[in-house]
């Protein structure tokens, strides 16, 4: 086994600083997704998706975002899958954006609601075919016994809808928005004496910090 003692990296590239930042968490996001995007950052939109569902058990998985809409981070999946129940159980989570190329870092802790149907609809009638038939295919999160079950759902799905070019969204499948509580912006930097600026909303009002590493 490779000796994990001896994995480091040394962080060089940028620094942050409390003046440099905007004011807005949001605006701030946006500027680093932009600067992630015009870097070529393979995925800059996964994130991972840490939940807590009503056994108390935390789980985490990597997403999508697919959108910052009305200051909210918005991500779709099927509400009957594993997380889709712990948020109906337990409507908070936590999203991290990890861009190494850049030696950067988002967190973001929120409150979680459903997005409305008929923008979840739009959204699921934007996705390539495929997905659609796959998400029509899938019991996400089901014990299945075999692949073959998978292959057999979306055969008997592509008959059933033989001829359209899109589909109607399934009743199981939806977004959700997630509402910033906090949210921090991690700059690496050498000696593992990182920046870190948080932002926390105190009475709809953001307050902006300097974190020690």
């Amino acid at each position: 086994m490779h000796e994990l003692e001896g994995i480091r990296k040394e962080y060089a590239k940028a620094s942050l600083d409390v003046k440099n930042v905007s004011t807005d968490p949001i605006e701030q996001f946006n500027r680093w997704f932009s600067e992630a995007l015009a870097s070529a950052v393979p995925e800059p939109n996964a994130m991972s998706l840490a939940t807590v569902g009503a056994d108390l058990r935390p789980s985490c998985r990597i997403v999508l975002l697919k959108g910052v809409e009305r200051n909210q981070f918005v991500f779709y999946t099927n509400h009957q899958s594993h997380k889709g129940k712990s948020l109906e159980a337990n409507p908070v989570c936590a999203l991290t954006f990890f861009w190494p190329e850049l030696e950067r870092q988002v967190r973001i802790e929120g409150t979680v609601t459903r997005i409305e149907d008929d923008r979840a609809e739009a959204y699921f009638q934007s996705r390539p075919f495929g997905s659609q038939v796959g998400a029509w295919s899938s019991p996400q999160s089901s014990i299945i016994d075999n692949r073959e079950i998978l292959d057999e759902r979306v055969k008997q799905i592509t008959k059933r809808f033989e001829g359209a070019t899109k589909l109607p969204k399934p009743k199981q499948w939806g977004g959700y928005q997630v509402a910033p509580l906090m949210i921090e912006f991690w700059q690496g930097r050498p000696s593992r004496l990182h920046d870190r600026i948080a932002f926390t909303l105190v009475d709809g009002k953001w307050q902006r910090h300097r974190l020690a590493p």
